[in-house]
Order: C-alpha cells, then structure tokens, then sequence
C-alpha cells in the first residue's frame, strides 16, 4: 500500500467522522447528507479495495466481489457529490429532473459492474484488464466517474468565484481535485481499450504504454486529486477550527498575564468573584469554552474591582506609577482608611472594545509583577 492510498484512507475515515459528527447535529441539512454520503463512500470503499488489491477475502467474499462493492459504492459516492451541487444551485424541479437522469446512468453503469463481476472467473485477478470482463468493469465505472466528477468541478469553480473568504478557497482547491481525477479518468480509459485491444490481437502494439501510463496517472493525478478534493472540502471548517484555536490560545495567555492583578484584587475584593463552576471541571478545562469563559471572568473581575478600588487611588499620590498607586490604594482599603465613596476611572484603554480593555490590564499586571519582583 502507498503512501498516498494511506493517506487517502486515513483522510476519508477522520473526515468521514467529523461530517457525521456535523450531520447529527444538523440532520435535516440535505447538503451536508449529500457530501457525508459522498465521504461515506470513499472510506467504506476503501477496505474493499485494499482487499481486492492482495487478492484477499473479506467478509468471506472473493476478490473481484470486494472489487464490485468497492466501485459500487465510488459511483454512489459520485453520483451523491453530483446531487449535492444539483440541490444547492438549482431551482428544485430542474435539479430532480437532473439528479433522474444521473441516477439512469447510476443504475445502468452499477448493473455493468454486477455483470462484468459475476462473468468473471474466480481465478483473474480484479486488476487484470487483459480479461475482458475485467476490462468492461473498469471502462464502466472510470466513465461514469468522469462524467460526475467533470460536472461536479465544473460546479464548484463556478461557485468558488462567487462565494469568499475560506468557502471560496475551499471550493478552488475541490475544483483542481476534482480536475486531476477526471484527467486520471480520461487515461484510465484509453489506455484499457489499448491494452486490451493489443491483448487479445487486434492492435499490434500499446500494451505496455497502456498499463505504464495508468500506474502514473494513479500516482500522478488520482490519488493526489482525492486527496485535495478531501482538502478543499474540509477547508473552511478546518481553517475556522485553527482560527478558533489562535483565540483560544490567545485567551489562555490573556488569562495567565493577568494573574498578578487579579490575584492582588480578588485578595482584597473576594466577593466579586463570579463563582460559577462548571459540573465537569476536569472536562472543562479541557474545552475551549472553559478557556474562553475563565478567560472573560478573569476580565470582569480585574474591571470591577478596579472600580472598588478607585476611590482609594484617587487618593494615592499621582507621581507614582500605577501600579506602586495600586498596592498603596490596596493597603489604605485594607486599613480601612475613609475615602469617598465615588469611583474614578482607571486604566482606560487607548481605542474601543474588549481587546483594547484587555491590554490596558496586561499592562497594569505586568507592572505590579514587576514591582512585585523588586
């Protein structure tokens, strides 16, 4: 097994997974059923297809049944991918009169695939395309596959230039997938009718240029398209997922860099913590909604007991940095020394929104860690 028909296997199974996961929480969406049908076939397939390469028996059936089921479920796969953008871009009675007629060549090409097994002898290996059957089975689905997939990328670039952002680079990069796969296609069937042809007499040469040129248009443009079209349509949940992670992880940084002000406040300030704690600690911690939520509390709770403490820093001597004002106005709270009771602001960010707020904070906590340390 190659590198990349690994790959191929390891990526259809992990996509599959997470497009289930997806599909269970939205079960109604019939485009999501459509690609997870279509990413379904792939890796079922697959093990199919492993087994008929050795030659082996799976399930208790023989080679060239593996074989069947394998192609039998690429072209369903096929034949899902092409509803999938039927559905989404066409007006509903155009696309159930299309998705009739792909479903006549569906049926027509699967019953060539039964029939072209059963002939088979039990003897023939499922790669042998000199065995006529065999070659009428490869033929068959190779066609019905370059038919779907041609459309298929033909929809996505069309749709890639009108959508943006991460769904557009998605769909380029499903488009070119899809293209080097009709291109592997478009060999796979020439060079079938060639060797089979010099096989059994009728041409005088091309076999072996025949076999030569499908084993590189395997390596060359079948397994590297599945592979980008499996990129490109995990792209933009990926790519959202890693900007989901860089927030995360810059929340997680936010929190622990606020620790010295936080700890100096909720010292003073103990009940303005917000204690709500989740039902799974251990899980939470792990989430990156626990992340994200301590994150924010740890926020709300520096800003508010800035503001317990403003009144006592409007005291403090102005010459001084903030944070040297900040621990006097924290030793007058604890001694209990009278102030009015009015609340002055502190701290106030340069531009507008959290961020900004949350810098201005970093800021006062890395001086009192500072000063802290001195």
């Amino acid at each position: 097994m190659t590198p990349l028909v690994l790959a191929y296997g390891i990526t259809s199974a992990a996509l599959l997974l997470w497009l289930a996961g997806r599909l269970a929480r939205n079960p109604r969406n019939a485009a999501l059923r459509a690609v997870t049908a279509f990413v379904a076939c792939l890796a079922v397939a697959f093990p199919f297809g492993a087994a008929a390469n050795k030659g082996a028996y799976v399930l208790g059936l023989p080679p060239m049944i593996a074989r069947l089921i394998q192609h039998g479920l690429l072209l369903v796969g096929v034949y899902s991918l092409v509803c999938f953008f039927l559905f989404s871009a066409r007006e509903r009675a155009v696309a159930r009169r299309r998705a009739g007629w792909y479903a006549g060549l569906l049926l027509a090409a699967e019953i060539v695939l039964l029939v072209a097994a059963l002939v088979t002898s039990a003897s023939a290996r499922t790669n042998d395309q000199s065995v006529p059957s065999v070659a009428v089975f490869f033929i068959a689905a190779d066609v019905f596959m370059a038919l779907g997939f041609a459309a298929a990328a033909v929809w996505a670039w069309r749709y890639a230039r009108e959508a943006g952002g991460r769904l557009g680079r998605g769909l380029r990069i499903a488009a070119v997938g899809l293209v080097a796969i009709v291109l592997a296609n478009c060999v796979f069937v020439p060079a079938i009718v060639l060797g089979l042809l010099y096989r059994v007499g009728v041409a005088d040469r091309g076999g072996s240029a025949g076999t030569v040129a499908g084993a590189i248009a395997v390596t060359v443009l079948l397994m590297p398209g599945v592979l980008l079209f499996l990129a490109g349509v995990s792209y933009p949940a990926v790519m959202t997922r890693v900007g989901a992670v860089r927030v995360w992880w810059r929340h997680r940084r936010g929190y622990r860099q606020l620790a010295p002000l936080w700890t100096v406040l909720h010292a003073e300030f103990p009940d303005d913590a917000l204690d709500r704690v989740p039902a799974a600690p251990w899980r939470d911690a792990l989430r990156l909604r626990g992340t994200h939520r301590r994150y924010y509390r740890r926020v709300v709770e520096c800003r508010d007991g800035l503001v317990r403490i403003s009144p006592y820093l409007a005291q403090t001597d102005s010459a001084d940095g903030l944070p040297s004002r900040l621990r006097q106005a924290l030793a007058a709270h604890a001694a209990g020394e009278p102030v009015p009771a009015k609340a002055v602001p502190v701290a106030l960010p340069e531009g507008d929104g959290l961020d900004a707020d949350v810098r201005e904070l970093v800021q006062l906590a890395r001086g009192l860690e500072t000063k802290g340390a001195g």
